[in-house]
């Protein structure tokens, strides 16, 4: 740990010293509402989100608060590692290429739904949707939503969502992927959030509206039915990843074959997520954790830490730091906003640094800045503020990348 503030209604323990203004003024919000537990956890790759900051670990007695999930819940990874060695640049082109035909990334999903089957069982609710009317509850079941969810199983997403084939420190060539549960989350928790925040206007809630903190009680209908289709999206989350994965590792399969006439084998799917709520007891007390940006640590789990697509991501080993509720950080952590760094980065350097490392990149225009090294912050210091949190395991090293 860096700092503790302790100006407001409870601590504010951190990770990290350079955060940006706004980000702290964020955690300062959280650290005053009615309902907080204990302190609230700032991670070393924090940064300004909505709501609250990118990388903020905040338990609640008795409400849960959709928007300290966010829209993309359980956005997470998931990494296996290949019993391959090395793999020469021409095989790793043509690999890249037939993932890219699989897989639709950005806005893109498939043409046809995907097999029923591979969708998480179905959910019961007892909120009603007179509040607004745009949907039928559960919204996960909605047949429109349904049938665009299933469209959108095994698809990449947009930001910085990526797929990464990486060399680790044990020699072995790894495959990972970042991603989450697509539009459907995005439509769980725009729903959710505007109800709280409609309930929260009707009594009179003393949370300020500007804070966009909305929350639930856990005791109503409402909140129950919040946690039922986040769990649910949480579902969807993992039966994306792992769809994803198995089309990636077929085509390793194929491809290994083919170019090398080596047989390729495979471990079991590591898989962690990092935006969701859930009930845990901590310091002696049952409370609501809410992980924004922010991923499980506990002792042994294993989690995944990815740095950009031209620095290292860590395979790690949770030391179970109560101060943290348990946590570490999801990542690198942006340094500038995605319009910043279009303006403020120069492509051909950041396309430069990518290619000396014989990186096959994503990195193609100004529009692409955004997602480039530059625009984030320094991983070896992340892992350095956070060695009280986390052991690292593996350091894998990006090959090639494609990004949403």
């Amino acid at each position: 740990m860096k700092k503790v503030i302790s100006t407001e209604k409870i601590p504010i323990k951190m990770w990290l010293d350079d955060i940006e203004e706004g980000a702290l003024k964020q955690a300062k919000n959280l650290a005053n509402l009615p309902f907080v537990f204990k302190h609230i956890a700032i991670m070393p790759d924090a940064h300004l989100g909505f709501g609250c900051p990118i990388g903020a670990v905040v338990a609640t007695k008795g409400v849960v608060i959709p928007n300290l999930v966010g829209v993309d819940i359980s956005c997470g990874l998931c990494a296996v590692k290949t019993s391959l060695t090395e793999i020469d640049t021409e095989t790793l082109k043509k690999i890249m290429g037939e993932i890219r035909k699989a897989i639709p990334v950005g806005f893109n999903k498939h043409k046809e739904p995907q097999d029923e089957k591979l969708m998480p069982k179905g959910i019961d609710t007892v909120a009603k949707a007179e509040e607004f009317g745009a949907f039928n509850l559960p919204i996960c079941e909605d047949k429109e939503i349904n049938n665009n969810a299933r469209k959108s199983l095994g698809t990449l997403g947009g930001g910085n969502h990526f797929i990464e084939i990486q060399k680790g420190s044990d020699g072995h060539i790894w495959i990972m992927i970042h991603s989450g549960s697509r539009n459907l989350g995005l439509k769980v928790a725009n729903y959710y959030n505007r109800l709280a925040q409609k309930l929260n206007e009707r009594w009179f809630s003393s949370v300020s509206k500007q804070w966009d903190l909305a929350f639930l009680p856990i005791e109503t209908d409402e909140a129950k039915a919040y946690l039922r289709e986040m769990n649910y999206c949480v579902e969807f989350a993992l039966a994306n990843r792992k769809l994803m994965m198995n089309r990636i590792t077929d085509i390793f399969d194929n491809l290994i074959d083919t170019e090398m006439t080596a047989d390729i084998e495979f471990d079991e799917m590591i898989n962690i997520a990092h935006n969701y709520a859930k009930f845990e007891n901590h310091f002696g007390q049952n409370v609501i954790v809410h992980r924004k940006g922010a991923t499980l640590a506990t002792k042994d789990t294993i989690g995944i830490i990815p740095g950009s697509q031209g620095t290292s991501s860590y395979l790690v080993k949770g030391k179970g730091n109560p101060d943290s509720f348990n946590s570490c950080s999801h990542g690198a952590g942006r340094k500038m906003g995605r319009r910043d760094a279009q303006r403020r980065l120069n492509l051909e350097e950041e396309k430069k640094k990518l290619d000396e490392k014989g990186i096959i990149h994503s990195v193609r225009n100004v529009r692409d800045l955004d997602e480039a090294p530059g625009s984030y912050k320094d991983i070896l210091k992340v892992m350095k503020n956070q060695e009280d949190l986390v052991e690292i395991l593996v350091e894998l090293n990006p090959l090639a990348v494609i990004k949403g």
